[in-house]
């Protein structure tokens, strides 16, 4: 499987970096060594001192397709999750300064934190969808689907017309507002709706 991830796709995120709005979707890759599950411990790696936290609704892809009509492409997906996309923030503003690709920041070991998935069924509209990050018990990110730049339909159409979706690969689909460093000792828990799906620590 692989990890599609979606960048700025929240306009405030994206003012918050002080990025450019963007005008379609951008997205980078994450290997699948990049998964952490079952809330397990997330180790802050030696080659950053800034590590950052970035809340993101995921879609886990239930068959593949190439080139899907985005009226289609919600047949794509059946379950949805929460993940923490960790960034070496430190290493991506310096490879951005640089025009370098970001995959050192972005795609390496444990950096993909990713919850169970839930039915999408279970929730009757994908875009009135809250999210929440707490760490040690205060909100760092509040997020709100209704407020993607770019919908889950339009984001699977895009990515199928340059790479081909198969059932099990996940998508992130950005982050709001509200990114930062984490240090060891922090307690993470994430919300979809009132479910608490992520509670792990730091190390």
């Amino acid at each position: 499987m692989k990890i599609i991830a979606i960048g700025r796709n929240y306009a405030a995120h994206a003012k918050e970096l002080n990025n450019a709005v963007p005008t379609k979707p951008i997205i980078f890759l994450k290997p699948d060594t990049a998964v952490l599950k079952d809330n397990k411990p997330f180790y802050i790696p030696d080659f950053s001192s800034d590590i950052h936290y970035e809340l993101e609704v995921v879609l886990k892809i239930c068959k593949e397709g190439k080139h899907i009509s985005e009226k289609f492409a919600s047949n794509y997906y059946d379950e949805i999750g929460l993940g923490i996309d960790f960034t070496a923030r430190d290493i991506q503003s310096e490879h951005k300064e640089k025009g370098l690709p970001w995959e050192l920041a972005k795609a390496f070991d444990n950096s993909a934190a990713v919850s169970i998935f839930l039915p999408k069924a279970a929730y009757p509209d994908m875009y009135d969808l809250k999210f929440e990050l707490q760490i040690n018990k205060e909100t760092r990110q509040k997020g709100h689907t209704a407020n993607l730049l770019f919908s889950f339909e339009k984001i699977i159409s895009f990515v199928s017309q340059y790479i081909t979706l198969k059932k099990g690969d996940l998508i992130f689909t950005g982050t709001p507002e509200g990114v930062g460093k984490v240090k060891q000792g922090d307690q993470l828990e994430c919300w979809l709706e009132d479910k608490q799906l992520l509670n792990f620590s730091i190390k």
